[in-house]
């Protein structure tokens, strides 16, 4: 058994793999980095109803990689991501990463190579972060903003690309009484824009897959493909597809 931890901004991530993805875990990723690690190994185990003592390698990615006391080696989330989007999907040549406090996208050769890759960790406009800003001041849960935009009827637009005067122009439309959800759209055009300007850095190949906690909003990912003008790949659980490729670099180590 090989396994791949992903410390992130928001959330740590662990994939156990033998043959095939025997199991996997998302939890807050807390202040503590070091404590988050152990509580994610421990339900990780758990979960797959082993012991640590069948786990042969361990690699940790991500933000808190360095602090994770159990890995054997530390790998980058460029290189994970890479890895883990290949494995699920060998036709994968653009990669678009949407986290809790950056976003990336990445070009992938036909052997699921890193070609190049940019990245946007100073703003957090273009990251889960922005989502959760834009929630908050319209009091709607994180969760339901991708449903709420699909049903937009009136476009709303949000100028700024800065969150702090994105907020603002949130909390006036809602004075203004417009509705909902199409200033929850406006929020995911604007989101949209951003990453696609970071994307355009790189050649956009397809197939592009959208990886992240982002891409389980489908409000988000409808308002990224109007933008690239392309449909783009979810993978089944999004959100591990970097701990996915630090466990087959564990595995092929």
């Amino acid at each position: 058994m090989w396994c791949g931890i992903d410390i992130g901004a928001a959330t740590a991530k662990l994939v156990l793999f033998e043959n095939m993805v025997v199991s996997s875990t998302v939890i807050p990723s807390g202040f503590d980095t070091v404590k988050t690690a152990e509580e994610l190994m421990e339900r990780g185990v758990e979960k797959a109803g082993i012991h640590r003592r069948d786990i042969r390698g361990i690699v940790a990615t991500g933000y808190g990689r360095n602090m994770v006391p159990m890995a054997d080696r530390t790998v980058t989330e460029i290189t994970c991501h890479a890895r883990g989007a290949h494995y699920l999907d060998s036709q994968v040549r653009t990669i678009i990463d949407i986290g809790g406090q950056d976003s990336k996208a990445i070009s992938l050769d036909a052997s699921g190579k890193v070609k190049d890759f940019v990245m946007n960790d100073r703003c957090a406009a273009g990251t889960g972060r922005f989502l959760e800003v834009m929630a908050r001041a319209l009091e709607v849960e994180l969760d339901e903003l991708g449903d709420l935009s699909l049903r937009c009827r009136e476009n709303v637009t949000i100028s700024s690309t800065c969150t702090v005067f994105a907020e603002s122009e949130v909390i006036s439309y809602k004075n203004q009484g417009k509705k909902k959800e199409d200033i929850i759209a406006g929020v995911h055009e604007a989101i949209a824009s951003r990453v696609l300007a970071m994307v355009h850095q790189i050649p956009i190949k397809e197939k592009i897959m959208v990886t992240g906690g982002v891409a389980l909003n489908a409000g988000m990912i409808h308002a990224l493909e109007r933008k690239v003008e392309k449909e783009v790949e979810i993978p089944e659980d999004p959100q591990v597809v970097g701990a996915l490729g630090a466990a087959l670099l564990a595995k092929e180590s």
